[in-house]
C-alpha cells in the first residue's frame, strides 16, 4: 500500500523536536542541518539549510513537500541572549538568518512555518505557543510566522507559578524548569527530557535549543485541518 502522508521539510532541524511533532500530526519528515545530528530520528541532509532549500527550489524537488518548517539560528535577537549581552557588556556577533530564510520560503511557493523564540526577531507572531498550553514542565515561548496559510491563534494560558532557579540574585522554586544553560537551579538533562517530551537525545545543547514536539503536533494538525477546509469549501 502506498504511503499517502504529506511530507514536511524541516530546515535547521537540530535534534528533531519539531520533526517528531509533525510526525505525530501525520507527516513524513525530512530534515536538514549543518551540524552532525546522529540522534535526529528521521532522514536528513547534512549541509547549509538555505543552500539546500535553494537547490530544491531550482531543481523542482521542493514539489514533493506539502509544508516547509524553518527554525533559523536565533541567538542574535532572542530574549536570553540580548539580555545577557546587555548585562555583561558583550557585543552581539551572531548572524541573523530570518530575512534570507523568509525570502526562500516565499520563493518555494509552499505553505511554510518560520519559528523564532521570544525576543527581537522580526517575524509576524501569527502563533505564540507556550508549554503551559500543553501541560508541559517548561514555558518555552515560541513564535511562528505562517506563510500561505493561517489558523486561529490559541489563547495564552496563565502561568501558575515561577520558573525554578536563580534570577537577579533571588532563588525561587516553581513548577516550571529552566531548560537552558547549566547550574543555578537549571534543569538537569533527565528533567528537560521529561518536561519537553523528548527522549531520543540526551545532549544538553540539543535539548536547550529544542522545540517541544507538542508545539508542531498542534501546528501540523492545524495545517492539515486548514487544507481539508479548502478542499471541501
Amino acid at each position: 500500500m502506498l504511503d499517502t502522508r504529506p511530507r514536511v521539510l524541516d530546515l535547521f532541524s537540530c535534534a528533531g523536536g519539531a520533526a517528531v511533532g509533525y510526525r505525530l500530526a501525520g507527516f513524513d519528515v525530512d530534515g536538514c542541518d549543518i551540524a552532525h545530528r546522529p540522534r535526529y530520528p528521521f532522514a536528513y541532509y547534512r549541509g547549509d539549510a538555505l543552500e539546500y532549500l535553494d537547490r530544491l527550489i531550482t531543481t523542482g524537488e521542493i514539489e514533493r513537500y506539502a509544508l516547509v518548517h524553518a527554525s533559523p539560528p536565533c541567538q542574535a535577537k532572542n530574549t536570553l541572549t540580548v539580555g545577557t549581552n546587555a548585562s555583561q557588556g558583550w557585543g552581539g556577533t551572531h548572524e541573523d538568518l530570518v530575512a534570507p530564510t523568509r525570502a526562500l520560503l516565499d520563493a518555494s511557493g509552499l505553505p511554510s512555518v518560520l519559528e523564532q523564540p521570544n525576543g527581537r526577531a522580526e517575524i509576524r507572531k501569527d502563533l505564540t505557543l507556550c508549554g503551559v498550553l500543553f501541560g508541559l514542565g517548561v514555558l518555552r515561548h515560541r513564535n511562528f510566522e505562517l506563510g500561505r496559510w493561517s489558523t486561529a491563534k490559541p489563547r495564552h494560558v496563565k502561568h501558575d507559578g515561577y520558573v525554578r532557579g536563580w534570577r537577579h540574585g533571588i532563588y525561587r522554586d516553581g513548577p516550571y524548569l529552566a531548560a537552558y544553560g547549566d547550574g543555578g537551579g537549571k534543569a538537569t538533562v533527565p528533567e528537560m527530557q521529561t518536561a519537553m517530551g523528548i527522549t531520543w537525545t540526551d545532549v544538553r545543547e540539543e535539548l536547550t535549543e529544542a522545540i517541544p514536539p507538542a508545539y508542531t503536533k498542534w501546528i501540523g494538525s492545524a495545517f492539515l485541518m486548514s487544507r481539508q477546509e479548502v478542499l471541501f469549501a
